[in-house]
């Protein structure tokens, strides 16, 4: 199977926040909008991320309003202080500060105005022995 694109669609009543959210605070671009439909997308075009309202014309059976539970938006970065002086700087409403974990990353996050969790992170090196116990395989410590 060949793929034009990939993204998650989140539906919303709050399209229109979510897409001035994204496009203000994240600096992605409106690849297109609709009264009922918005796929945003980041300047490199590496990420698209979609929003529909629920009474979308032409949405597929299934797909609930979004309750903000379940699901972990994330975005890699080279420098995780950097990222997290320029989302504050725009105004960013960030719930996790800057924080180095023991597992191998230094992360910040927020939530969009649909509930989507974003966690912003850079990978670093874990803390010695830290993933030792999680690993499944030939290499897995005993």
């Amino acid at each position: 199977m060949r793929f034009a694109d990939r993204y998650p669609i989140i539906v919303t009543p709050n399209k229109n926040a979510c897409r001035d959210f994204w496009v203000s605070h994240l600096g992605f671009t409106v690849a297109f909008d609709s009264t009922w439909f918005t796929l945003v997308m980041a300047e490199d075009s590496s990420t698209t991320l979609a929003f529909m309202t629920p009474d979308h014309p032409s949405a597929p059976p299934g797909p609930e309003p979004f309750s903000g539970k379940g699901m972990c938006f994330e975005l890699q970065v080279e420098d995780a202080a950097a990222a997290h002086a320029e989302a504050t700087a725009r105004g960013l409403p960030v719930t996790l500060p800057l924080t180095r974990e023991p597992f191998g990353q230094i992360r910040f996050g927020f939530l969009d105005p649909s509930g989507l969790w974003v966690d912003v992170v850079e990978q670093c090196e874990p803390a010695d022995g830290f993933w030792d116990r999680y690993m499944i395989g030939p290499d897995a410590a005993a």
